[in-house]
């Protein structure tokens, strides 16, 4: 089943709405594990980019993260191995459906507000700068989470018969490999930024090293044009 879904810019990892659904573990141990999944999902947010591969599983322990992206909004949930891949999928699909919805008639009701024409619901994604700002689309989200939480209900069997995604082809990771893929790049950036700044002092130096050849070519030319001009003034006026 679904636990926790998560629904994220892209750009910059800025998380839009979480959804926590029951988790069969004890209270304890349901706690301390969803924080540590809490946290490797924020990491996720942060490794993408436009760039990024559209369908992504990642396994983590006992669960394995799903993800798609689309339009800039990644939607990822965390659901246990056994849960059937082409359903954590359809999942998720429908839960970019219902968002689309859901910011679509956002941006409706705001426009009628101030009078104008309302935009694509893709402004409200680009202009929020406050998490969880769509918090209550959580309603949709656990109600989908219910719906989607046994895979072998009538319902969900018939969405698995008419599905016609071919899913082989969808990248599988490890949660490991993410975060130290993750690492390596941080750490090429630091090193890509020191290679800049020292480009940037070699600039600075050589100009320097050239101003000093430059001066000690031409520097007897004017010593000794400065003392033939002082002789020309003391002569002139002595």
């Amino acid at each position: 089943m679904p636990l926790l879904t998560f629904v994220a810019r892209v750009t910059d990892g800025l998380l839009l709405v979480t959804s926590e659904l029951y988790n069969p573990m004890t209270h304890s141990e349901s706690q301390e594990a969803l924080d540590v999944y809490k946290a490797q999902a924020r990491q996720i947010f942060k490794k993408l980019n436009p760039r990024s591969v559209s369908k992504c599983s990642i396994d983590s322990g006992a669960f394995t993260f799903h993800y798609v992206i689309e339009q800039d909004v990644c939607y990822l949930t965390l659901c246990d191995k056994g849960y059937p891949k082409r359903l954590a999928f359809l999942y998720l699909d429908d839960i970019h459906n219902e968002f689309v919805s859901f910011l679509t008639e956002m941006e409706a009701k705001k426009a009628k507000d101030e009078g104008r024409q309302p935009q694509h619901w893709h402004r409200l994604i680009d202009t929020v700068a406050r998490a969880y700002t769509f918090i209550k689309f959580d309603r949709t989200i656990k109600k989908k989470g219910k719906e989607y939480a046994n895979p072998n209900t009538r319902s969900n069997h018939t969405r698995l018969n008419e599905d016609l995604a071919d899913i082989h082809g969808i990248m599988m990771k490890n949660i490991n490999e993410v975060l130290k893929r993750g690492e390596g790049l941080d750490a090429m950036a630091d090193i890509t930024t020191g290679l800049k700044r020292d480009a940037r002092s070699f600039k600075s130096g050589a100009k320097k090293v050239h101003l000093m050849a430059q001066w000690q070519q031409y520097a007897p030319f004017v010593v000794v044009a400065g003392i033939l001009l002082f002789i020309l003034i003391l002569k002139y006026y002595f």
